[in-house]
């Protein structure tokens, strides 16, 4: 009896909007031995952070709603205790912060009598727990009442582009991401009448006052339901454009990303017309002093949209130095530059679906020249700006000319 050969594989390639899109257009090489080649950076501070934070704010609405406690929050009694079972996740998967940016969790320290209650306020100003007490405080109060859902996975299909089926590895390619917040809200011209004014919310007035909101839900029936994509970023608001033509144009890949997500929710069977999304820079609350020096030269260069309106603050940016302690910015100034709000719209909704198409076929092109035989560095492109190259762990053997190695030495 003659059996029958088993018939190929079939694999549908998966692609994700952070770990694969954002990531290859940071640098191609770079993606290449970090994500296809599985070697982590050896100082990861901002993937940490990013982590961090996204966990932190997911367990304290966990938190919230189950306890449903008051704002604002104690930093030692109710954040602390969040801080340290974030923590030590974080450093089971790998992931340490910088010394400056938090305080070591006391639980590594089995001989010591230290207790929550013994942290003073030296320790409270660490970068990442004051961040995280500003993002829980100021935006966590107006934003848990509005959450339907959080970290939800969302996936979905398309058409590999330029297949070719005697090259390309599938002829369709998965999607997916994961949306930080789901919010679901009715349809209010106005929004006046809408119970969530009660909480006198600033989410619900920033939307009051975005133009292309309003012109989007006047397109629905009122009371109709709509939902907005909310996404965190642990970093500083991104310049509006881009002066170095390498480096990565971050303000146009967020909303890309946003409206990729939109794409992808809009798929499944229980959801509602998405009307916008928004993200939220939560460095912003708190910058760092090398977060200052880049929001003064986009300031004084036109590089950012926020940030002309306050004279005040930025008199005070532009009189400071680096040397110098960080200036007392507004609150008004720090939240308007953290909060973003995007419009979902259908044509550029296709736009970016169409960006993402085209990096799907980069990376495709790049990994089939290296199964044929083609050497890393010249299957994968390394060109990105000085700032991400001076940090790359393998910036010593890259190619890329903006890579300045000759005093490097074997220690």
């Amino acid at each position: 009896m003659k059996l029958p050969s088993r018939s190929k594989s079939y694999m549908i390639p998966e692609y994700s909007l952070t770990g694969d899109l954002l990531s290859f257009l940071t640098c191609n090489l770079q993606y290449r031995y970090q994500n296809k080649g599985t070697l982590p950076p050896s100082k990861p501070v901002q993937r940490w952070f990013g982590e961090f934070i996204h966990g932190v704010l997911e367990e304290a609405y966990i938190q919230w709603k189950q306890e449903n406690t008051q704002f604002p929050w104690d930093w030692k009694e109710d954040i602390r205790p969040i801080e340290e079972l974030i923590d030590l996740r974080l450093q089971v998967r790998g992931l340490y912060p910088h010394d400056e940016d938090l305080f070591f969790s006391i639980l590594n320290q089995p001989d010591s009598n230290l207790t929550i209650d013994d942290l003073n306020e030296h320790d409270h100003k660490k970068l990442a727990s004051a961040r995280a007490e500003k993002a829980i405080n100021i935006w966590g109060k107006y934003l848990f009442p509005l959450i339907d859902s959080s970290e939800l996975l969302i996936k979905g299909v398309r058409q590999m582009p330029n297949y070719d089926e005697n090259i390309s590895r599938s002829n369709y390619y998965g999607i997916n991401g994961v949306v930080d917040v789901l919010t679901s809200m009715k349809i209010n011209k106005n929004l006046e009448q809408s119970t969530l004014d009660n909480y006198n919310n600033m989410i619900i007035e920033f939307l009051k006052k975005d133009p292309d909101f309003q012109e989007r839900i006047s397109n629905y029936s009122e009371g109709d339901d709509y939902e907005i994509i909310i996404d965190y970023k642990g970093m500083k608001r991104p310049p509006v454009k881009m002066i170095d033509s390498k480096a990565e144009d971050k303000w146009e890949n967020h909303k890309q990303q946003i409206l990729t997500y939109s794409w992808l929710r809009s798929k499944q069977e229980d959801a509602k017309p998405i009307v916008a999304g928004i993200i939220f820079y939560l460095n912003e609350l708190v910058p760092s002093k090398e977060d200052l020096v880049l929001i003064k030269d986009e300031i004084n260069n036109d590089l950012t949209d926020v940030g002309q309106k306050y004279q005040d603050d930025i008199d005070l940016i532009n009189n400071w130095e680096e040397e110098d302690k960080a200036p007392e910015l507004s609150n008004e100034f720090k939240i308007d530059r953290s909060i973003r709000i995007i419009n979902v719209d259908e044509e550029e909704q296709v736009n970016a679906l169409l960006k993402f198409d085209s990096v799907v076929a980069n990376i495709e092109d790049s990994l089939i020249k290296e199964m044929k035989g083609c050497k890393i560095q010249d299957a994968w492109k390394a060109d990105s700006d000085e700032r991400t190259c001076s940090a790359c762990d393998f910036r010593t053997f890259c190619k890329n000319n903006s890579v300045k190695t000759k005093d490097f030495k074997i220690p």
